[in-house]
């Protein structure tokens, strides 16, 4: 399935049609290409993917700390509370589907926790209807070309998504609250919960405890300005914008979620602020 060197890259996004999904998922995607370097960073941002290479039946990750994760080519990654290593070579044709917050709730039996930091194979997840997906996607993909392929992957997700337990309204309420910047304590107080309550819920439908998933929002918001602005970032002024204490925290916390400093921060592009070429 993959290009060749010299030629174009393939990119195509697209939103859910079945309207059971929209609240689920941002977005799917597919991608073809060859890219110039051979591993990246993949940086956390606090809700899950789907993810099928149709270049090669494998699929791996390497948390900064942890073990090194390998599966079939169709696999789900929980939520990331961390910078990963990926392989680029797995990215030269893939398919792909981004969770809203608590999004992956109906396609995973367990609380979404579970699969946190974790590269989970399909085959784990559904049985037959995993382990099977892959060639069911590449025969669509061969016969009617990307959009074919994501109209299968929405129906097979549309069918687990039916009749599933969908996501809390009010961890919803509370991953949005958290997205703005509102203090936890707020957050609890709003819904009228109880700090471990609300930590509960958070862990079992988001995937990751409100404290770091506030983090790592906040460190989203960060990348946001970063890539939506023009020369050399001021990191003094982005953190006072973006809620940190002061420079020295924007620097601990880039640190723990992106495993580099500020200023060695170099994305693919300003549209792909989560993944940054690794040198060599």
């Amino acid at each position: 399935m993959a290009r060749t060197a010299g030629e174009p890259p393939v990119s195509l996004m697209v939103r859910p049609s079945a309207p059971a999904l929209v609240a689920l998922i941002g977005a799917m995607g597919y991608a073809q290409g060859r890219l110039a370097h051979s591993a990246e960073l993949a940086l956390p941002t606090g809700g899950a993917q789907l993810l099928v290479n149709l270049d090669g039946d494998t699929l791996s990750s390497s948390p900064l700390r942890g073990a090194d994760q390998r599966t079939g080519g169709a696999a789900l990654h929980g939520p990331s509370s961390q910078p990963a290593v990926i392989d680029s070579a797995q990215q030269r044709a893939v398919l792909w589907v981004a969770f809203r917050p608590a999004g992956a709730r109906p396609f995973v039996t367990a609380p979404v926790c579970d699969v946190r930091d974790e590269l989970v194979g399909l085959d784990e997840l559904w049985g037959t209807d995993g382990a099977v997906l892959r060639e069911r996607l590449l025969e669509a993909v061969a016969g009617g070309g990307p959009r074919a392929g994501l109209r299968v992957l929405e129906t097979v997700l549309l069918g687990r998504a039916v009749g599933a337990p969908g996501p809390d309204p009010a961890v919803l309420r509370a991953a949005a609250l958290l997205d703005r910047g509102t203090p936890v304590g707020e957050v609890a107080d709003r819904l009228g919960w109880t700090a471990g309550r609300l930590t509960r819920r958070c862990a079992g439908h988001l995937g990751l405890r409100p404290k770091r998933y506030a983090r790592i929002r906040r460190f989203q918001r960060l990348l946001g300005r970063v890539n939506a602005g023009h020369g050399p970032p001021d990191w003094a002024a982005l953190a006072a914008d973006c809620g940190y204490h002061d420079q020295a925290h924007l620097i601990h916390e880039f640190r723990a979620f992106a495993g580099i400093t500020p200023t060695a921060y170099a994305p693919r592009s300003p549209r792909e602020g989560n993944h940054v070429p690794l040198p060599g």
